[in-house]
């Protein structure tokens, strides 16, 4: 059998691939967001990034190192926030080739638990924030750029995620509506389907140390390939959405590790 040879001057990891180009990712400052940051900008594109916290900008900013990245504080529920964005990227950048729509929030809640007010919370980042967001930088989009939107692999769900797993559904809906609705400029729509991903929050809020060590233990069972992936396995899979798939738009990428499709179980 012929080896596979590792072409090591291929545009992911070429650091003048993407220079020129201009790129904005929401939910940028820590996890799988902060992996596309330092993957655009390691290849040369110039980058805003948001984030709500003005701590954890400065100390995504710090860890990045590079005057390509750009934090901008940003919250995707205000409606104020996402003009105020779309006019920064217009200052910053002159306009986008890479949206990522990638914030995200998910709390633990059994039925009896939930209440309007998280789940409100948690439709109003993962959803609302997601198609709003899209509503105000589409303009700023380049004729033949592209848009990839983080949802969730959702064949397979935790109990307790009735109202994270349904926002996400929502998402993967409309971004295939935002796909046919795009195709006029050339705009591709795509989303990456995250499976069980260790980050530093795991993706739900307020976890507790045996919570965080639990879920990690499950979530490494649940994965065919019998590990969590890593935020940079997410980072690559978006980006060859947004960059290197051109033909391709409408799709649900999973990066799971097989977790859609229960293989092996």
């Amino acid at each position: 059998m012929t080896a596979i040879q590792n072409d090591s001057t291929s545009s992911a990891t070429d650091p003048n691939s993407l220079r020129g180009k201009r790129a904005v990712v929401t939910g940028g400052t820590i996890g799988m967001g902060l992996a596309i940051v330092r993957a655009l900008t390691d290849r040369g594109a110039n980058v805003l990034y948001t984030g709500r916290s003005e701590q954890r900008l400065a100390e995504a900013q710090a860890a990045l190192g590079t005057p390509l990245a750009h934090p901008v504080r940003s919250d995707v529920t205000d409606a104020a926030d996402l003009a105020a964005l779309a006019g920064k990227a217009s200052e910053l950048l002159g306009g986008i080739d890479y949206l990522f729509v990638n914030q995200g929030i998910a709390e633990f809640q059994t039925l009896e638990a939930v209440t309007e007010e998280s789940w409100d919370r948690i439709f109003d980042v993962n959803t609302k924030g997601s198609f709003f967001t899209v509503q105000h930088l589409a303009p700023l989009i380049a004729e033949g750029g592209s848009i990839v939107f983080t949802t969730v692999s959702n064949d397979e769900i935790f109990p307790g995620l009735s109202a994270y797993s349904g926002a996400k559904e929502a998402v993967a809906a409309f971004a295939k509506v935002l796909a046919a609705e795009l195709l006029p400029r050339g705009i591709r729509v795509n989303a990456v389907a995250p499976g069980f991903i260790l980050t530093p929050t795991m993706g739900v809020a307020e976890l507790t140390e045996d919570q965080r060590a639990e879920f990690i233990e499950q979530g490494n069972a649940s994965t065919p390939m019998g590990r969590g992936g890593t935020v940079e396995e997410v980072a690559a899979a978006a980006l060859y959405l947004a960059v290197d798939a051109t033909f391709t738009t409408g799709v649900e990428l999973p990066v799971d590790g097989g977790f859609a499709k229960g293989l092996g179980h």
